[in-house]
């Protein structure tokens, strides 16, 4: 449940939860949340965990690639992961599911991005938790420590239940920061100069 800074172990936040913070200047990410599944000193990639794709269900998704209808979940939502290759699609998971194209994250979480991580959650043979996502956020090289030291992000050690519940998405930043212990309104704008 601690915050992570960039100096911690190897630097890198592969597997945390970056947190917009409330002046975050992008539109395309306030009150972000977003699940780090690669950082390192070439960039980082993520998906936003906390915001949909408008009313795209998984059968309209399963429906667009010519795939079998869904016995299982069919109003599983489809989030927006990102500004990047925004038809690219992502399914972020617990890590018991494993196919030779999985990446694991970490311990409790994995990424795949293969038509057969559909298939076996269309009928009912997929991960146990899972979350999929259109497009993905990128940083190139030293970008998103910059943008850290900026202000413009926190970091927090992700969980399962944070990751993937989205039942109350509107909330989740505001779970995210209580995570921290940090109080929304008492974040400054300004970065912090010794």
């Amino acid at each position: 449940m601690s915050e992570r800074s960039l100096t911690d172990d190897d630097g890198y936040l592969t597997g945390q939860l970056l947190i917009a913070m409330p002046t975050m200047r992008d539109p395309r990410f306030a009150r972000s949340v977003i699940y780090i599944c690669a950082h390192s000193d070439e960039g980082a990639m993520g998906l936003v965990v906390n915001r949909l794709i408008g009313s795209l269900t998984f059968a309209d998704l399963m429906e667009q690639l010519n795939l079998t209808e869904p016995q299982s979940d069919p109003e599983k939502k489809i989030h927006f992961g990102g500004p990047v290759e925004t038809s690219r699609g992502f399914v972020l998971h617990t890590a018991e599911y494993k196919q030779d194209e999985t990446m694991v994250v970490d311990g409790t979480i994995g990424l795949t991005a293969t038509v057969d991580v559909l298939r076996d959650i269309a009928i009912g043979g997929g991960p146990r938790r899972s979350l999929l996502a259109l497009g993905y956020s990128g940083w190139g090289p030293g970008q998103l420590e910059t943008e850290i030291q900026d202000n413009g992000w926190l970091s927090v050690d992700a969980d399962v239940a944070l990751v993937f519940d989205d039942t109350d998405l509107d909330h989740k930043w505001d779970r995210a920061m209580a995570k921290i212990g940090v109080e929304p309104s008492m974040l400054s704008g300004e970065a912090g100069r010794a």
